[in-house]
């Protein structure tokens, strides 16, 4: 794949993965709560997850017009959903009320890492 090619792809992503923040984060939470929400519910911290991905997903979107000018938010975001993942997976080990997540967001959010950790430019030449 051309560097060209791997920055379009990654554009696209970025916009797909910012919209999901945005609107699917507050769908599956609706849709399929036991893979989305935490056992007891708690409307605050969901308004507060929410919120902070809402926000999320607009700076994705706004990475996507220059990605290699906004390297660090990529980063930021697969290392974040890395960790954050990675806590919810021991957190759902531990308490099998929460095995559902396994379904549900914890792949999301590690696949959205994932998928960026490919796409993202290794190393970027000044020009």
């Amino acid at each position: 794949m051309t560097p060209e090619a791997k920055v379009r792809y990654l554009q696209a992503a970025l916009i797909l993965f910012g919209i999901i923040c945005i609107v699917g984060l507050y769908s599956m939470m609706r849709l399929w709560p036991p893979g989305w929400v935490w056992t007891p519910a708690q409307p605050q911290y969901e308004q507060m997850l929410i919120g902070v991905y809402a926000t999320l997903g607009v700076f994705l979107i706004l990475a996507a017009r220059e990605p290699l000018k906004n390297l660090s938010m990529i980063w930021f975001t697969i290392w974040s959903s890395i960790v954050h993942g990675g806590i919810m997976f021991v957190q759902a080990m531990e308490d099998e009320t929460e095995r559902a997540h396994l379904l549900g967001d914890i792949p999301a959010i590690l696949l959205m890492a994932a998928v960026l950790w490919i796409l993202v430019p290794k190393r970027v030449t000044a020009k």
